[in-house]
């Protein structure tokens, strides 16, 4: 697997590996590769030797067909600070994927310490976290900015809502991760909505359908007026203008809870979806995809990364093509057709991954009759919009 950052080289020539970006690491993410996958280390390199010499026609047509691409590398020009964030993500996503497919919670949570909610606010958005069913259980954090101090809560106008669904592969990160919190502060400060962001259960230990179960019961009880906060400095809920937003898996998430809504519309009182909102949506397919191939070592993804996110959500025996994967299963069409299913805005990024698969899932809806907005951001790498210091994340 190459380093995280490659810069380019001569003219026509494909990216250089700059050693300058490579780090502790990231080499011991290569090296502990085979043990994830359960092969020995020779085995392993002779694997990945054959991909490599298999893969090659299919990178020089790649690089054939867009030789600009090519020359610009597989990340754009960063600040120290967003780079060395970066390579602390992936430190702790693969610090603590064990060999059995497992996620130790435990280093994790003392690796992502939570921010607390707070009724105070904070660059005018206050925070509190709510009981979405203390059964299961399933919390959400609702965001909401506060009122000018000149008039009361009594004076504002009902908020649209946005329920949010967090990245994370399906199954890291959280509502209360620092990044998510400070990502919907900013989502209703300037949107001025309030922003209920869902702290969906997690793979491996909540497999396919659990997360799109939890994301409908968060539209069910926003459904139901008497769960809305009835504290004094919370200003009411517009509900019948209700969108569902996310990022990377969360954006997988708000597709799939939409197309249950559609399919499920009549039996919601007050709910209306106005909105589907797909910010770099994690969806994927057993075929490797141009953009794959062309940006091996990108920031964030990685093909051995997605492949293993897949395996740990997908049910025991499913591939790729799963309809929770591939947007374009046959089964994944139930609902899309409603006038129910909302219309959609698609945010992509040059430097990710992914971005095949994003393009052919707008495709998708499209041919089913759907109002696409697509939105380029041709040098933002996955993720961007969590990282304040890039300026694409505060547009």
């Amino acid at each position: 697997m190459a380093p995280p950052f490659a810069v380019p080289g001569p003219t026509g020539q494909r990216p250089v590996a700059s050693h300058k970006y490579s780090c502790l690491p990231c080499s011991r993410f290569r090296q502990s590769s085979a043990a994830r996958f359960g092969i020995e280390r020779s085995e392993y390199s002779e694997r990945c030797e054959v991909s490599r010499v298999l893969l090659r026609p299919a990178m020089d047509h790649a690089a054939a067909a867009d030789p600009e691409k090519q020359r610009k590398g597989v990340a754009p020009p960063m600040t120290w600070r967003t780079r060395l964030s970066i390579l602390a993500a992936g430190c702790v996503t693969d610090a603590t994927c064990r060999a059995d497919g497992t996620i130790n919670r435990r280093v994790l949570d003392f690796l992502d310490p939570h921010v607390p909610a707070s009724t105070a606010p904070c660059k005018g958005v206050a925070t509190r976290d709510v009981d979405v069913d203390p059964a299961l259980p399933l919390r959400a954090r609702l965001f909401y900015p506060c009122p000018d101090s000149a008039g009361g809560v009594g004076d504002a106008k009902p908020l649209p809502v946005v329920v949010f669904f967090h990245g994370g592969g399906f199954a890291y990160l959280s509502a209360a991760s620092r990044a998510y919190d400070a990502a919907c502060r900013r989502i209703a400060r300037y949107a001025g909505a309030a922003v209920l962001s869902v702290d969906y259960r997690r793979s491996p230990e909540h497999r396919y359908p659990t997360p799109y179960d939890d994301a409908l019961a968060a539209l069910r009880f926003l459904d139901d007026p008497k769960n809305h906060p009835t504290a004094a400095d919370v200003p009411p809920l517009d509900v019948t203008r209700c969108f569902v937003a996310g990022d990377s898996a969360g954006a997988n998430i708000a597709h799939h809870v939409a197309r249950r809504y559609a399919l499920a519309s009549h039996t919601f009182t007050t709910l209306r979806l106005a909105g589907l909102i797909a910010i770099q949506p994690f969806f994927g397919g057993e075929e490797r995809t141009p953009a794959e191939l062309r940006l091996v070592g990108a920031p964030i993804v990685s093909v051995p990364r997605t492949d293993w996110l897949w395996r740990a959500f997908l049910p025991p025996g499913a591939d790729r093509t799963h309809e929770a994967a591939h947007a374009a299963a046959p089964a994944g069409a139930a609902g899309i057709y409603s006038p129910s299913f909302p219309p959609t805005t698609v945010v992509i990024g040059g430097y990710d991954p992914l971005q095949d698969w994003q393009r052919r899932y707008c495709e998708t809806l499209r041919g089913r009759g759907k109002a696409v907005r697509v939105l380029d951001y041709p040098d933002a790498i996955h993720a961007f919009y969590i990282f304040p210091e890039v300026k694409a994340s505060t547009n």
